[in-house]
């Protein structure tokens, strides 16, 4: 990161109070805040991810998914919109050609493979998989709900993580049809309630929240093979108090370094901030502290990683954190921003740099 780099924040939101869709901020990386500079209305942005070429915003949408261009200054300008033959979706991925966007359905248990288009329309359905399968008895568990959908690093094969069902199906991608087709699954902990999964830049691991066991797990990854391997290699808990009840860890992203991993937990509401081993890939817990809001539905950190965001989905606020990795704190920085049920937020850097 260079001293004149400049960087935005897209932050989704639910559309049923005051918010219109995806607020766009200014970043200030050395004061650690963000400004905000316009609203773009979507229905219901409650997911949100790049394409590959850093030319285009992929936002879920009460009407399905909706694409916007980024412009130079790094503002918003919607394209279209497409329906995905189902119910609504809540995560977003896209494949590294520009080719595919993989939508994952938490009440439909549903991944759909959306075509895009080279001048950034969305287009039609490709294909639509519904997961089958019972989980426990539990409240929450008891179907299909597809919570994340990821390809691995080697775009191959597309990581279906499904909540409802403790299990991580994985899809070979038909790259000419964008047809998947169930090649593998990886089951994790019964009633673990797995959510996301991100790998880290090199491909070499892999990293998964729990939600119903409040921990990460740690899975070493190896794609070179004939097929994906993952060997699990790890858990470490999100809690700050283990004997807490009624917790579920929710937000969690990989520094842009790879060095680090930040975690954040309903209920308990608190977020973690882990070291991790550049060799083994497992993780350190450097600290795990209250952030001062109800339900930190997402999490990430400004370029330069000192700052954490955090969003508290249900105190209707984005607070910030100062981070001190030697002395494992989070002092809060500055007054949070108001803004109604925020659920995802996106940080991007401004290709504009003039």
């Amino acid at each position: 990161m260079t001293q004149h780099e400049k960087y935005v924040a897209y932050v989704g939101t639910y559309t049923h109070g005051t918010s219109i869709g995806i607020h766009v901020y200014d970043i200030n990386i050395e004061e650690g805040i963000m400004t905000e500079r316009e609203v773009i209305p979507v229905n219901n942005a409650s997911h949100m991810a790049k394409s590959y070429s850093g030319k285009y915003l992929y936002s879920i949408a009460d009407e399905g998914v909706e694409v916007l261009a980024i412009k130079p200054d790094g503002g918003l300008e919607p394209i279209n919109k497409v329906g995905i033959d189902g119910m609504r979706g809540c995560y977003l991925s896209t494949d590294k050609n520009g080719k595919f966007l993989y939508v994952g359905g938490y009440h439909d248990g549903k991944v759909t493979v959306v075509h895009t288009h080279r001048d950034g329309r969305l287009g039609s359905v490709m294909d639509g998989v519904f997961h089958k399968g019972i989980g426990s008895v539990a409240e929450r568990n008891f179907r299909p709900h597809v919570s994340c959908v990821i390809p691995t690093p080697d775009d191959k094969y597309l990581c279906a993580v499904d909540n409802g069902i403790d299990q991580v199906k994985i899809y070979r991608i038909d790259e000419k049809r964008g047809r998947l087709s169930l090649y593998d699954i990886l089951r994790c902990k019964l009633d673990s309630g797995p959510r996301l999964l991100a790998f880290s830049a090199d491909g070499r691991f892999a990293y998964m929240n729990c939600e119903l066991t409040n921990e990460i797990v740690v899975y070493r990854y190896d794609g070179s093979k004939k097929s994906p391997e993952f060997e699990k290699i790890q858990e470490i808990s999100t809690l700050r108090d283990p004997e807490t009840m009624g917790s579920a860890c929710c937000g969690m992203k990989l520094s842009p370094s790879g060095k680090y991993l930040y975690a954040s937990t309903a209920g308990e509401n608190t977020a973690a901030v882990y070291r991790i081993d550049q060799e083994t890939g497992m993780l350190t817990r450097l600290c795990c502290l209250p952030i001062s809001g109800e339900y930190p539905k997402d999490i990430d950190v400004f370029p330069g990683e000192k700052t954490l965001v955090v969003l508290n989905h249900e105190s209707n606020e984005i607070r910030f954190f100062t981070i001190d990795y030697e002395k494992g704190l989070l002092v809060m920085k500055g007054r949070p921003i108001k803004v109604d049920t925020p659920n995802c937020i996106l940080i991007s850097k401004i290709e504009d740099q003039a």
